[in-house]
């Protein structure tokens, strides 16, 4: 739970180089993921040129940190391997979320940065990196050793938590049910 609720978005880092095991690490997180079908409809590219790094922010408004991170993990979906046509989102979207969560538990900062579903932030990633066109790039992942801290959030909030129906059907059927209308 700890590696859950202390995870934030990092965007300032150190420099200090990722190790290959430590990449492996987030990678084997990544695709460990809860799948449709079983599908893994993923693809990974690991980044760590200094001169692809500094090209990025070009493909993202939101994706200046990237300069500056010794290492980004580009989250796409193959759309060859799907099985159930549409879920790759989801799929890489989990795949995504627990390279967040493992960089977290490791020491690591991390941030999602968000391509799918704008046209024009998929097609720069995808001309920058060559990809097919059956490949389709969903997020972009800066890591590195944080530069700063940020104390845990909590977003919990009761009121958007609806048991069996939605609350207003909730109330009416309560007041229904005790005569009132």
């Amino acid at each position: 739970m700890d590696a859950l609720l202390t995870r934030r978005s990092i965007r300032k880092y150190t420099g200090e180089q990722i190790s290959e095991s430590i990449v492996k690490d987030l990678l084997v997180a990544a695709m460990s993921a809860p799948s449709a079908q079983n599908q893994q409809p993923w693809q990974f590219i690991v980044i760590n040129k200094p001169e692809l790094l500094r090209e990025l922010p070009n493909c993202s408004p939101y994706a200046q940190m990237t300069a500056n991170a010794p290492l980004v993990i580009v989250v796409c979906g193959d759309t060859q391997l799907e099985k159930s046509k549409g879920f790759w989102v989801q799929d890489c979207s989990a795949a995504t979320e627990n390279i967040l969560i493992a960089a977290n538990y490791l020491g690591l900062g991390a941030v999602w940065v968000g391509l799918y579903p704008r046209e024009e932030r998929v097609n720069a990633v995808r001309n920058l990196l060559g990809l097919p066109d059956h490949v389709i790039p969903l997020a972009l992942i800066p890591i590195g050793y944080p530069a700063e801290t940020k104390e845990p959030a909590n977003r919990y909030d009761a009121s958007k938590v609806h048991y069996n129906a939605w609350q207003v059907l909730n109330d009416h059927l309560i007041k229904g049910a005790q005569g009132q209308t």
